[in-house]
């Protein structure tokens, strides 16, 4: 017989639990932040208040995962987030090319619950806290409505990935809400005034053909007059999903605290647009489809930004600056929208973007007042104009992997997250950063306990870049391209092109290189030269630039549009070497020259952008001399992807049995080997929608082994598909001589390795 305690008597269950970092919030920030915390031996409590991970990211809301590539519409080349992020998206993309939301939710819960450090607390919310002082907290009170359950999480650090902001917000950290004027931080796309203007929530619908007629009913709550919509025209039967990313409402009003009002009229707007879909006799084609899932919670863009010891402003971005504590990065667009949001007379949003990549600062990671809490997300320290960059999901994820190796330094050492940002630390944060795979603009990795930087390096073979020879293919120049082509000080080589002319006309060629060496936007015109061309097939035309490449950087050789002419192509594939033509994306840009009005501290310049696989081929061309920039010492330098030049080994396409030969004067213990390959940086890799050609990056080595001095094998792969091999062995080995052997991933796609690091323990 079971016996009850008297009403006034009950009390749920109370769980206490503790660790050495608790992160509240569950999207990808918070996942990257906790996965990287417990791999460098914290233990982790991660709460996320839905059942699944990845917040937007989720089957729940369906959004596609972006950050700095941005759709590959901008001139961020080889710009994809590194680290933890990059594993997931690698991964997606081996796993579900197709971009199934639901698959994207079982990988980043396997890879979560494989954490032996992680406790995971699922449909679980932080609602109240306690403090052990007035800038300090002790702990996190959480409650599961599925187990009616609270949980007290109790540890030294904590980390806010929630979005809006719970635990800053119930521990007193300093926050911001709405729009700074510019009179504030100098920023020309800021309002002249403050407001509390925001960016709303969206909610998205998928739809399918089910091959018979179906009908629809709208539920009476759905809007009735489409044209309240003024995109409404906008509107087509095959799109579905964050294709309708501009279905947006709310940032006239309190974003946290009315998000169910919010949610309610989107349902409206939702529901509104497949009635105008099935019923309006627009869209014959829609006869068949049925509305296969809505969205039941909104993705929400923008609530309180938190202050930490930086305010990362429009400056910031567009001027690239340079952060001593620089430990992420970010690309995507400034990208604002307007308040009303669907029901605007305006675009659905207005982005516009910097030349290149720009630095975060880790003081934009952890609070001003709150000495032990740090900042994930799209709540970081950051102005609301820069944070219509920053609040993308790459960007919050790399975010978050930072806080995560942060938080383990802290642990270790003892320190607060502000005392760690001090100089005598900043560079063994950065270091355990690069270390992980997380990619610092400009920050190389300088790793002393690394032995790989003692050995003497050889290889097989060194690829030069003497000719990507034609496969029969050409491409009509309808819009100007380019190669990218990576350059030593010096004269330019002689560069040879192929090509077909149907009627007597004038090549225009430009030498183009960027502004800022770091950037791959070729906005500085060094060169031209206008060649005659007359009419026929498989002209070989040579350009000979007499300009000289002042530091190793990237050289744009541009082929102006001309429609009498067709350039020959290329099968091979290169590691750091790519094609480019002047055009644009709209799904993030509205002309191929981005030209923003006067005054508002934005950059003109050109989008010069590749084309997507499987389309997308280089240009076929000859060098003379050959570039020689692919040698095996490039794997020590301390870079894991192109940057002003391609930092990798490439052995020769004819090397049937590459190989990497590390030697040492005296035998040493090696206990672990870490590989980086190269998982084409420059692809974004969109988790859901898109769907993408391949399960595997071309460029990616999928064969490796390595063997000491004795010819003994250590380790081997036979299916690699991730950027990064870690190599742990069973028991350290002396050896004065490690060989790595690699296999081409094809046979127009030479081995490339960025990295390799060896250590003793």
């Amino acid at each position: 017989m079971k016996i009850e305690t008297p009403a006034d008597k009950r009390q749920l269950q109370l769980e206490r639990l503790a660790c050495d970092l608790a992160v509240a919030g569950g999207g990808l920030s918070g996942v990257c932040c906790a996965i990287t915390a417990a791999r460098a031996g914290l233990k982790v409590v991660l709460v996320q208040d839905r059942p699944v991970l990845g917040g937007n990211a989720s089957s729940e809301v369906r959004l596609w995962v972006l950050g700095a590539t941005s759709h590959m519409g901008n001139n961020n080349r080889w710009a994809r987030e590194g680290g933890v992020l990059d594993e997931l998206l690698v991964e997606n993309l081996y796993r579900n090319p197709e971009g199934n939301a639901l698959i994207f939710d079982t990988i980043l819960l396997e890879k979560v619950v494989s954490e032996p450090n992680i406790t995971l607390l699922l449909n679980t919310a932080v609602y109240d806290l306690d403090k052990s002082g007035p800038d300090t907290i002790k702990a996190l009170r959480a409650f599961c409505s599925q187990n009616e359950t609270v949980y007290e999480i109790a540890a030294p650090l904590f980390c806010d990935a929630t979005g809006d902001g719970v635990v800053g917000f119930l521990a007193g950290a300093a926050f911001r809400v709405g729009a700074e004027g510019h009179a504030e931080f100098g920023e020309g796309f800021a309002p002249p005034e403050p407001s509390q203007e925001l960016l709303g929530h969206s909610m998205y619908f998928f739809s399918k053909d089910t091959g018979r007629p179906v009908q629809f009913i709208p539920p009476s709550f759905a809007l009735q007059d489409i044209t309240q919509i003024p995109r409404w025209r906008d509107i087509k039967a095959g799109d579905y999903g964050c294709r309708f990313w501009w279905l947006e409402w709310g940032g006239a009003l309190d974003t946290i605290h009315d998000s169910e009002k919010i949610k309610w009229e989107l349902w409206r707007v939702v529901y509104g647009v497949w009635n105008h879909i099935k019923n309006s006799g627009r869209f014959p084609e829609a006869a068949t489809m049925t509305l296969e899932w809505v969205g039941t919670i909104p993705g929400k863009r923008e609530s309180r930004r938190f202050e930490g010891d930086y305010i990362l402003t429009q400056q910031d971005l567009i001027e690239q600056r340079r952060h001593a504590d620089a430990v992420s990065f970010g690309g995507w667009a400034i990208d604002l929208h307007p308040v009303e949001g669907v029901y605007s007379p305006q675009p659905g949003c207005t982005q516009w973007h910097s030349k290149g990549v720009y630095q975060i600062p880790y003081r934009c990671l952890y609070s001003r007042n709150i000495t032990n809490l740090f900042l994930g997300g799209r709540l970081i320290s950051a102005s609301h104009v820069a944070f219509g960059s920053t609040r993308v999901m790459c960007t919050c994820a790399h975010n978050g992997q930072a806080v995560g190796i942060a938080a383990a330094l802290c642990h270790r050492q003892g320190l607060t997250p502000r005392a760690l940002g001090a100089e005598p630390h900043i560079a063994g944060l950065q270091r355990e950063l690069l270390r992980s795979g997380q990619f610092i603009p400009e920050v190389p990795l300088a790793d002393p306990a690394d032995l790989a930087q003692q050995a003497v390096i050889s290889a097989s073979s060194e690829y030069t870049l003497a000719a990507l020879p034609p496969c029969g293919a050409t491409l009509p120049l309808a819009q100007s391209w380019a190669m990218m082509l990576p350059v030593q000080p010096g004269p330019l080589p002689h560069v040879t092109f192929q090509f077909d002319v149907a009627q007597a006309t004038t090549l225009r060629a430009e030498l183009r290189v960027s502004s800022k060496p770091r950037n791959h936007t070729p906005d500085t015109t060094l060169g031209v030269l206008e060649l005659p061309l007359q009419p026929g097939e498989q002209q070989n035309v040579t350009l000979a630039f007499e300009q000289q490449m002042d530091q190793p950087r990237y050289a744009f050789v541009c082929l102006m549009a001309n429609d009498a002419i067709a350039a020959h192509l290329s099968e091979v594939r290169a590691t750091g070497v790519l094609a480019i033509s002047q055009k644009f994306n709209r799904a993030v840009a509205k002309t191929p020259r981005q030209e923003p009005p006067p005054g508002i501290g934005i950059e003109s310049f050109e989008f010069w952008i590749p084309q997507r696989r499987p389309e997308g081929k280089n240009l076929a061309l000859q060098l003379h001399p050959p570039l020689a920039c692919f040698g095996a010492a490039n794997v020590v330098n301390g870079k894991q992807r192109p940057t002003r030049q391609p930092n990798a080994w490439l052995a020769a396409l004819s090397d049937h049995q590459p190989a990497l030969t590390l030697r040492w004067d005296t035998p040493q213990t090696i206990a672990r080997v870490e590989l980086a390959f190269d998982p084409d940086f420059d692809h974004a890799m969109e988790s859901v929608l898109m769907g993408h050609p391949e399960r595997v990056t071309p460029f990616c080595v999928r064969t490796f082994r390595l063997r000491d001095a004795a010819g003994t094998v250590l380790a081997e792969c036979a299916e690699n598909h991730q950027a990064r091999a870690l190599i742990t062995l069973p028991a350290p080995v002396r050896t004065d001589r490690l060989t790595l052997e690699l296999a081409a991933p094809g046979a127009q796609v030479p081995a490339a390795l960025f990295e390799i690091r060896c250590y003793a323990s």
